[in-house]
């Protein structure tokens, strides 16, 4: 078995999004042999390339061949490099309904390093945010946290008064317990709007 089929072999028992790099697949040849393999599987498009020496397995599906979900590659390159990473302020604020704009880009904050990363024809761009913007990563209080910051400082005490009805109690108290870690402003905006009674 060729280097490259190998290598195919062991892709294809990954799940979608999995990374694929150098450096995990040398039990099976030297480094020179599993780079030139990794460079002809991307040529022949078994194996997307998708930044410095990263590679993952495209998806086969009914309506042919696609890249991973971005939420999957992210999610794997979080796990692998130990960064928390969040979706950006527009798709919070989509998805809590603070806004109907659907971000044209793929953006997600992360602990880690401002980076771009090519899935077929649309690249998903990572930039480096503060802790307080990623805490607490997945939950709705910290979406809502990221889609405030994006909304801005002029416009979201109405976005929290609408929070206010939508959130569930206990993620309206997880977004007030947030308020320590926050900027002032929005630290304020939080106290006035879901910390008055009625």
């Amino acid at each position: 078995m060729t280097v490259a089929a190998a290598i195919l072999a062991e892709a294809n028992n990954l799940p979608e999004g999995a990374l694929i790099s150098a450096k995990e697949l040398l039990h099976l040849g030297s480094r020179e042999a599993v780079d030139q393999a990794l460079s002809r599987l991307n040529k022949s498009k078994e194996l997307m390339r998708i930044g410095h020496g990263l590679y993952v397995k495209p998806v086969q599906s009914r309506f042919g061949v696609r890249a991973p979900a971005p939420e999957k590659v992210v999610a794997r390159l979080a796990e692998t490099y130990a960064e928390t990473v969040a979706p950006h302020g527009a798709a919070a604020a989509n998805r809590l309904g603070l806004t109907t704009q659907v971000p044209t880009k793929v953006i997600y904050y992360t602990s880690g390093p401002n980076r771009k990363i090519k899935l077929g024809a649309q690249v998903v761009e990572l930039k480096h945010a503060p802790n307080w913007m990623l805490l607490p990563g997945t939950g709705r209080a910290g979406e809502a946290v990221r889609a405030l910051v994006w909304i801005g400082k002029s416009h979201a005490g109405e976005a929290l008064s609408k929070l206010k009805r939508t959130l569930l109690e206990s993620e309206v108290k997880e977004l007030v317990a947030l308020r320590r870690a926050l900027p002032g402003w929005l630290s304020q905006s939080i106290s006035q709007r879901l910390m008055q009674h009625g």
